[in-house]
């Protein structure tokens, strides 16, 4: 195939030459996401439920004439040639083997666990916010996910924006490796994710690992009118969900991150719901969003808008933002079952408040009251950037760069 700098002008013409307008794409009514179908009848298909139509249409038609984009478009594809050049990622690659015998099941270490200065060879000890960097080693899968999630998502964008046959085929290679193919799929459970040695083979807490498949769902449906994935292939794919689905809402270590009260529990649903639409069960996504406002808004979000169990950590602002990165995907899947969570509220208590009281510090890391060993200034102008989506553009000060440019249309 063509790649890279090859065929950047022709791609970014043929953009300008086949789409309308930004203007004219931008007062087009906005797409509706339907239930479990997503948005894939205002998208030729394309069965996504974050990337949204209006957005990635816009930003098509936008390539050849904004500087910004243009930059943004040569990285994506930089990014994509890269992934294409490497084996796709599975857990068959970790060189330990699981307490059950079997490579296909998923591993990870906790990430702030470490051994013990005082027994070293007894069990781990916990260190907030102090990285083992341990994780990503190529005794667990954690890195190989993370990698899996993160080309799927850069190949099938650049499949979307080039139009490139070789980009979708890559997309498709990666995800058939990692859930797919008989010989390198991932059994659907994480019995052993987030590891702590001498205490846990498995903890609830690994459940949050698998976060990083939500941006695979819709990687899946950009390249869904490309054929890369076989119609069998997709009903094999959302089966996987449907069993890794399974395994969260009956598992002990799934029931239990469940009942969490944090960032986990939030993460957990912004899974499950997410899981459910793919697969197709939207009873089990209803309830998830039905019940969240007095789940998960009211216990989690105080009357300032702060969210009192990430303030103890020692990465206070990070983990708030984190807490409210998990909220906002499942609000945008409560969107697709025709429920506004951005604008509900639990005695006094909600997302948008949640949002004034973080945006509020923004470009004031030194009056910030809490521990915090990093200021995620990225982080906070990528959740405002979302924010627009729910509260018009321009709702809060931020800065637009990078690989958000190709995800959310700015007017």
């Amino acid at each position: 195939m063509r790649r890279g700098r090859a065929f950047l002008p022709l791609a970014l013409a043929t953009a300008a030459a086949t789409f309308p307008s930004a203007a004219a794409a931008s007062s087009q009514p906005a797409a509706v996401c339907n239930g479990d179908e997503g948005y894939a009848a205002a998208f030729g298909g394309r069965r996504t439920f974050t990337l949204r139509p209006q957005d990635l249409d816009a930003i098509k038609a936008a390539l050849a004439a904004d500087p910004a984009l243009a930059v943004a478009y040569r990285s994506l594809i930089a990014q994509a040639d890269k992934a294409l050049e490497v084996r796709p990622a599975s857990v068959m690659d970790k060189r330990s083997i699981p307490v059950s015998g079997n490579r296909h099941d998923y591993v990870s270490l906790a990430r702030y666990w470490w051994p013990d200065p005082a027994n070293p060879k007894g069990p781990y000890v916990r260190r907030d916010g102090d990285t083992n960097p341990d994780i990503g080693s190529n005794r667990f899968d954690r890195t190989a996910l993370s990698r899996m999630a993160r080309e799927a998502d850069t190949l099938a964008l650049a499949y979307f924006y080039s139009g490139e046959p070789g980009y979708a085929e890559g997309a498709a290679r990666v995800i058939r490796t990692w859930f797919l193919d008989p010989q390198t799929a991932m059994n659907p459970n994480m019995n052993f994710a987030q590891a702590v040695p001498g205490v846990s083979n498995g903890r609830p807490e690994g459940v949050l690992d698998g976060a990083g498949f939500i941006d695979v769902i819709d990687a899946a449906g950009l390249i869904g009118p490309s054929g890369a994935l076989t119609a069998e292939e997709t009903r094999a794919l959302e089966g996987w969900f449907s069993r890794y689905l399974d395994w969260m809402l009956k598992s002990p270590n799934g029931k239990a991150e469940g009942k969490a009260s944090n960032n986990h529990g939030l993460w957990y649903d912004a899974q499950v719901a997410r899981f459910a639409l793919f697969a197709r069960r939207p009873d089990v996504a209803q309830k998830i969003v039905t019940a969240f406002p007095k789940v998960r808004i009211g216990p989690q979000v105080d009357t300032s808008g702060a969210l009192p169990r990430e303030l103890t950590r020692t990465r206070s602002f990070h983990y708030s933002l984190y807490a409210l990165a998990a909220a906002y995907t499942v609000a945008d899947s409560a969107a697709c079952l025709g429920i506004d969570l951005y604008r509900a509220e639990e005695k006094g208590r909600s997302l948008r408040r949640a949002t004034d009281y973080v945006a509020a510090w923004r470009g004031r890391a030194a009056d910030w009251p809490y521990r915090e060993q990093v200021w995620p200034e990225a982080a906070l102008d990528e959740l405002l950037v979302r924010a627009d989506s729910a509260w018009g553009p321009g709702a809060y000060p931020r800065t637009v760069s990078g690989d958000l440019l190709l995800r959310y249309r700015i007017p």
